[in-house]
């Protein structure tokens, strides 16, 4: 093996503090200094950190020319936390945003609330005077600088809470994509006993910070005003007197108060933090209270899920899964249904924005099959509810719920109205894999029999319809329409496997069977149709086609066991000889690729030789990307250029080696 370490990655974005689709904020540079922070849409952010270090000032975050930059002696990123590490003037700056992104805690996981941590040092053995001004931009809350703003500030006694606001506040009033939530409060918290802080229009207040480690003594109330006319910021002061040896540490924190998240059928729904807090000050008092004890849960999740995933792939593999673990959460948002069930929001962020996209869901989902099944039962049940509704009237299963953050109803293709441009092998074969992946890996058969009908109903479709598709879209429509896929026919063919076991859980012995004998039959026909050569084709009717077979990967994570071992052998074989510098692409009419599908099949033959060998140029494109974004998951694998999307939760999909691994799964569930 080669021992040689492994040079720290240069992620193409760094995540900061990154919630939901609204509350999104990462770093596009590999130096936190170089430029503002932006939101995952590519907005500045004026989020600025100034320190004085006995009377000299240095900036570590945005981009203050005023002030010389700290040298950035690292940066980590682990699954709930971002290390920055600093030094000037013989002080170590060691800063963390640290979001308590725990997916089995979903009362801690949907809190809307960000720690920034802030532990200075001395490095060269002497006591210093150190004065630190962190501060947010009121440009957080709304859509765009041109919209009006007001501030504010409320009191505890437990913290200081800055706010600011959109005059607007009339939530759920814009949809789409490229957006910015405009209602709500963006809030800047410090917990009791504060010492300065101020909500002053930006420039000023930092610049007379870095002259004499002062903030302005009042408040600016000249409101309500354009938030272009003076970049207002909130603003808290801490001071530190360091020690010849020995650390300090003080925290505040970011959040977002966002009382109407979602509207879901025409009603609006609340935030799922409010099933367990009267109202946002509990919820921040409360979170002020187990900073402790989250902090030092989410070290410990950290090491456990690096650790695991070490073991699965390797340290490559460890940091790709760190990089797109809060991704993959905060492209959701997490709202409670009127009886208090989780509903696990998508948005399909750079796309088209629709919410709740089933193959949207479908990639994302092995990294909440593992680490949280509630959330796959959150994001199946708003589908699964409106397709029950007397508004869907297909036989297959619908594509979206509508356009984030409106869940009122489908509106790709036909809508509600006609089968034109519907994904219906897709998206019904999606559902279904699902909910037998539930069944399978948990052993719960509670949330499949509460909607048998709607899968039995489907699985009667694909039995139909799904060996041979006819010209229609699947995920991967880049290229167009496209008939007789022999990939969706693969999903197709599982999907019946998937709800054979769904049927046999609920005790349907003779409707597994059947279920059971058409798949198996399917599948033994496709060996045939699909078969070219070394490989097997992109569409039946094309010879010297070829195409990434990842949904074959079912067949060995549900014990299916339909086609024989050496389909994903001769696939995986024939994938290597395939591959560009940044990876495999996805089918012989393209050079562009998809992230996630390379890493499902990575995974199919299960053998960590095959998994290395499509994992490595990700890897290589990750650092050399000339992209910077958050992670993008379709990609040229030539140039490494992003082709389109960035910051969807189809990232999620990279964890599905370590979903394979029932041992893994039974460790996750059980925490």
């Amino acid at each position: 093996m080669n021992s040689t370490p492994l040079a720290p990655l240069r992620a193409p974005a760094v995540p900061l503090i990154v919630h939901d689709p609204y509350f999104s904020i990462w770093s596009f540079q590999d130096e936190l200094t170089r430029e503002w922070p932006h939101h995952w849409t590519g907005s500045s952010y004026g989020i600025s950190g100034l320190l004085r270090i006995d009377g000299k000032c240095r900036n570590f975050c945005g981009r203050n020319a005023f002030a010389p930059a700290m040298e950035q002696r690292s940066v980590e990123i682990l699954p709930t936390r971002t290390i920055y590490r600093f030094e000037a003037e013989g002080v170590e700056l060691e800063l963390t945003f640290l979001t308590p992104a725990l997916p089995h805690r979903l009362d801690v996981l949907s809190r809307p609330l960000t720690y920034v941590i802030f532990r200075l040092a001395s490095t060269d053995g002497k006591p210093h005077k150190a004065e630190l001004c962190f501060d947010c931009g009121a440009e957080l809350c709304v859509n765009l600088p041109t919209e009006k703003i007001v501030w504010g500030r409320a009191h505890s006694s437990r913290f200081e809470l800055l706010y600011a606001a959109s005059t607007n506040q009339r939530p759920l009033t814009i949809a789409g994509d490229d957006l910015r939530i405009n209602w709500g409060k963006s809030c800047l918290v410090i917990p009791a006993p504060a010492e300065e802080t101020a909500i002053a229009p930006s420039w000023p207040l930092r610049t007379t910070f870095a002259k004499t480690g002062e903030l302005p003594e009042a408040d600016d109330i000249e409101f309500p005003i354009e938030a272009r006319l003076k970049y207002q910021t909130l603003a808290a002061k801490l001071t530190f007197d360091l020690p010849a040896k020995g650390a300090q540490e003080r925290f505040v924190a970011v959040a977002y108060d966002d009382p109407s998240p979602i509207e879901y059928l025409g009603q609006k729904l609340r935030p799922y933090w409010r099933e367990s807090f009267a109202g946002f000050r509990e919820m921040v008092e409360a979170a002020l209270e187990e900073f402790a004890t989250l902090r030092e849960e989410c070290i410990r999740y950290d090491r456990m899920l690096m650790e695991d995933a070490r073991k699965c792939g390797g340290e490559k593999y460890a940091r790709l899964c760190a990089l797109a673990f809060r991704q993959a959460i905060a492209a959701h948002k997490l709202a409670a249904d009127f009886d208090g069930s989780a509903l696990f929001f998508s948005k399909e962020n750079y796309s088209n924005g629709c919410i709740a996209t089933v193959d949207v869901t479908y990639p994302s989902a092995p990294l909440f099959l593992l680490t949280a099944p509630e959330l796959v039962k959150g994001m199946l049940r708003p589908i699964l509810r409106y397709a029950e509704s007397r508004r869907w009237k297909f036989p297959f299963a619908p594509h979206d719920l509508g356009t984030y953050p409106l869940a009122n109803g489908q509106v790709y293709g036909g809508g509600e109205e006609t089968e034109e441009n519907q994904m219906p092998v897709e998206e019904s074969g999606n559902m279904l894999l699902l909910a037998g992946a539930l069944v399978e890996f948990t052993g719960e058969t509670a949330f499949a029999a509460a909607h048998e009908a709607t899968l039995r109903k489907w699985a009667e479709y694909l039995l139909d319809k799904g060996y041979d598709p006819e010209n229609q879209l699947c995920t991967d429509d880049f290229a167009g329409h496209l008939a007789h896929n022999t990939n969706l026919s693969l999903k197709a063919i599982l999907a019946l496997g998937a709800y054979s076991r769904i049927a046999a859980a609920l005790g349907h012995a003779e409707e597994a069977e059947k279920f059971r004998s058409s798949a198996a039959a399917a599948a033994r026909k496709w060996v045939v149709d699909a078969a070219d050569s070394d490989h097997y084709r992109l569409a039946f009717d094309q010879p010297g086609s070829w195409s990434q077979k990842y949904n074959l990967v079912w067949d060995r994570l549900l014990n299916l066991n339909l086609f024989p071992k050496e389909v994903a052998e001769k696939e995986l074989a024939f994938y290597r000889t395939r591959q560009n510098r940044y990876g495999l692409p996805l089918d012989n009419r393209r050079t562009y690729t998809k992230l996630d599908w390379i890493l499902w099949s990575a995974t199919l033959t299960g053998k960590a030789e095959d998994f290395a060998a499509l994992l490595d140029p990700v890897y290589l494109w990750l650092n050399e990307t000339p992209t910077r974004v958050p992670l993008t998951d379709w990609y040229e694998t030539t140039d490494g250029k992003q082709v389109g999307f960035q910051a969807r939760s189809v990232v999620g999909g990279v964890f599905l080696r370590m979903m394979s691994e029932p041992e893994l799964r039974k460790k996750y569930l059980a925490l």
